[in-house]
């Protein structure tokens, strides 16, 4: 018998929704971020529009949780 896998469909989030997580930088410094591995990377969906996965901030955010110990 095949085991069916629910998966969840992928949200993508603006920089309106990373404000409403709590998370508020500059563009500047998410480039910054982004670049050195410590933030997603955001995916362009035109050349002036830009979005990052709701699943890798969510993992980021729990990340930040974690390592305040």
């Amino acid at each position: 018998m095949k085991k069916e896998t629910a998966s969840k469909p992928l949200r993508l989030l603006s920089r309106d929704d990373l404000k409403s997580k709590g998370i508020s930088y500059c563009n500047v410094h998410l480039l910054r971020l982004e670049k050195d591995g410590k933030f997603p990377k955001r995916l362009y969906l035109s050349p002036a529009r830009a979005a990052w996965l709701e699943s890798e901030i969510d993992d980021y955010i729990a990340r930040c949780v974690a390592a305040r110990g």
